[in-house]
């Protein structure tokens, strides 16, 4: 009840980087909290609070944007209005992020192994599924349509679990958030090893060296992802209210929400693109 009420769902849209401090304030004691008093499953436990946390605010929100379908007969001052909700969101993903990140940068191994173990290990799993469907001579091309392919299924399970349970994504958004976080803490962990070993950096240069390429490898292409899967999740979340209010018949709010699904995969195919063809360049 006290961490909801920091947050104002009617104003949020107005201040929305206040979302990136919510987002880290949320991790740090969801993090907290799972590994003092649930260690064998602090992993899943921490995105589970954090999404608790963050749910008032984004159901809040997702309703009112039902609202304005019905507002507004113009479809572009709909979308407008969502772009606001995108951005606010991005800012309690990123927020999730930088904490987790920290976290895992900064924390002794043996607490890192039990707060992101299951992250560690859907990394793993992520990995080696990527590698089994890339066989013989593997191409750009074939690399990209197996990521595209994997962060649609994601994109599709974005949608249902809105539609089912209404802010349902949010648990996704956030568990990919965690994922994110671990993958590029260790790339930061890896790259302060490698520059104080080889190249005799002082630390805080290496740390910082390595939070640029975690940045350029993992978040460029990773914030187009999750603004897709945003997008698809609060298409989900609209038609949840819509068809709860019995307004699901309304033509304004089937275009919109038909609009919002090809808008996320139309970034998601251009976040394929950027992970295959752009970020090698970037971190090479």
């Amino acid at each position: 009840m006290v961490l909801e009420a920091l947050i104002n769902p009617f104003t949020v849209k107005k201040r929305p980087w206040e979302m990136f401090f919510a987002g880290g304030l949320y991790s740090f004691i969801s993090a907290f909290i799972s590994y003092v008093a649930f260690r064998e499953a602090a992993g899943l436990l921490t995105v589970f609070l954090i999404t608790l946390a963050s749910l008032p605010v984004i159901y809040t929100t997702i309703k009112n944007e039902e609202e304005l379908d019905l507002r507004y007969d113009e479809e572009w001052r709909i979308l407008k209005e969502h772009t606001k909700v995108i951005i606010f969101i991005l800012f309690l993903f990123l927020g999730t992020v930088v904490a987790l990140m920290t976290l895992y940068v900064f924390l002794p191994e043996s607490i890192v192994d039990k707060t992101f173990g299951i992250q560690k290990q859907a990394i793993i799993n992520l990995n080696q599924n990527i590698n089994d469907s890339l066989t013989g001579n593997v191409t750009r091309v074939d690399l990209f349509a197996s990521i595209f392919i994997n962060n649609v299924k994601v994109l599709f399970f974005c949608i249902i679990f809105s539609f089912l349970y209404g802010t349902g994504a949010l648990f996704i958004l956030t568990w990919n958030a965690s994922v994110l976080a671990a993958s590029a803490g260790n790339f930061i962990k890896m790259e302060i090893a490698r520059g104080a070993s080889f190249f005799g950096l002082p630390t805080i240069s290496a740390y910082f060296h390595g939070v640029s390429l975690s940045f350029l490898r993992y978040m460029v292409h990773g914030l187009l992802e999750m603004a897709a899967y945003i997008i698809a999740g609060l298409a989900g979340g609209i038609i949840s209210i819509a068809m709860i209010r019995k307004n699901l018949g309304e033509q304004r709010v089937m275009i919109d929400v038909i609009d919002l699904i090809l808008i996320s995969v139309g970034i998601l195919f251009v976040a394929g693109l950027v992970e295959v063809y752009v970020t090698p360049i970037l971190v090479s």
